[in-house]
């Protein structure tokens, strides 16, 4: 019998953006309480067959850091979120190590409106050393970067975000990267180099939680029954910082873009009506979302289909966050480079050509996964 000790089991990191913030710190809270047994895996598509044999990180593998601009320290955080309803009652304090142990792995964001402290590439190499640094001090055998920040104004001047900032920090810091929100990211002119000769695996853009997701599955519906849509229209009451951010007009015309870009390519038109959202603070991080689909049958005789959905946006977002995060660790663990449009499941904006029917993302998402279990 061999007296050698087995090897200790690698860890990765997750790199947060807004590691902070009412996803981020559910993502955290939620993988913790998952790998513990104590919450099932509900959302996680990660979880399931045939995923389960692909050579995924394990989620008690996985170790939290991030940069954000706000000091609400994680396990406080969670103890909002949970007396919001958003987290189990008592789970705050069940996983407060965990939480603790993430806090003291992130670091000061940027930058903010008006600052000139630095020009982006000192940004961008302070971003990338902090990843690196973290990588090091875990002893890590890789990280993955997610933006999880709020969603910011597309850029008008030809300067670059900090959504982008951070993105080219990941890519520098040899990180796969995923962008969870509507922001621009990667899809700057000026990183379209960076991200071709990078090297690494990397998603997005625009996390598919609610009414989109509903939409990618009305809208082939509609042109599979040859049913003419006439008009469609929607509103979003939320709360919480994504409805504060998307108080702003140029904040909310990025993140429509991706909505009525999934009508657009899944009707063939896109239809007339359009997407109000509405900030509600009182509603914290839950939200409310109506569309109104007018539509002819035949003889011209004219219907009406409305669908209310109303949900949590932390606990829609968090299980995808995990997934993903997994997902890009092991595809550049297997050698994959560039855009990921197989992960076009998870997106309003996937990356390519994906098609933004869900029923057609499904079988890429599964054929992605076969492809990664012939790897191990």
């Amino acid at each position: 019998m061999s007296t050698e000790p087995s090897s200790p089991t690698p860890r990765f990191g997750v790199w947060l953006i807004g590691a902070r913030g009412s996803v981020a710190t559910t993502a955290i809270a939620g993988c913790a309480a998952v790998a513990a047994g104590l919450h099932p895996p509900t959302g996680m598509v990660t979880e399931a067959p045939p995923f389960t044999t692909c050579g995924l990180p394990s989620l008690s593998s996985l170790v939290f850091g991030g940069h954000d601009t706000v000091d609400c320290p994680l396990p406080k955080r969670a103890e909002h979120l949970a007396a919001g309803g958003v987290l189990p009652h008592g789970l705050p304090a069940a996983v407060g190590a965990e939480l603790a142990a993430a806090d003291r792995e992130i670091r000061p964001g940027g930058p903010l409106p008006g600052d000139t402290s630095r020009s982006d590439e000192e940004w961008i190499e302070a971003f990338a050393a902090d990843i690196r640094a973290f990588v090091r001090r875990q002893g890590l055998a890789g990280a993955v970067v997610v933006n999880v920040a709020s969603t910011e104004p597309a850029p008008t001047d030809g300067t670059l975000p900090p959504s982008s900032l951070y993105a080219a920090a990941a890519l520098r810091a040899g990180c796969p990267y995923v962008n969870f929100t509507p922001s621009t990211g990667l899809h700057h002119p000026s990183l379209a180099s960076l991200a071709a000769s990078s090297g690494v695996p990397y998603a997005g853009r625009d996390g598919k939680t609610g009414q989109t997701l509903l939409r990618s599955v009305l809208g082939p519906m509609f042109a599979q029954r040859a049913l003419a849509v006439r008009a469609w229209s929607g509103t979003n009451l939320l709360g919480g910082g994504d409805g504060a951010a998307l108080a702003d007009p140029a904040a909310a015309a990025a993140k429509n873009a991706g909505k009525e870009r999934v009508l657009a390519d899944t009707l063939g038109a896109a239809p007339q009506g359009e997407v109000h959202i509405d900030d509600v603070p009182a509603l914290g991080d839950w939200k409310t979302a109506w569309d109104h689909i007018a539509f002819d049958g035949f003889l011209g005789a004219r219907m009406v289909l409305q669908t209310t959905w109303q949900g949590c946006d932390s606990a829609l977002a968090a299980p995808l966050v995990l997934d993903l995060a997994r997902l890009l660790l092991r595809a550049r663990e297997a050698g994959l480079t560039g855009p990921r449009p197989e992960l076009g499941f998870y997106f309003k904006d996937p990356d390519g050509d994906a098609s933004s029917a869900l029923g057609e993302q499904y079988p890429a998402l599964m054929a992605f996964a076969t492809r990664l279990r012939d790897d191990v």
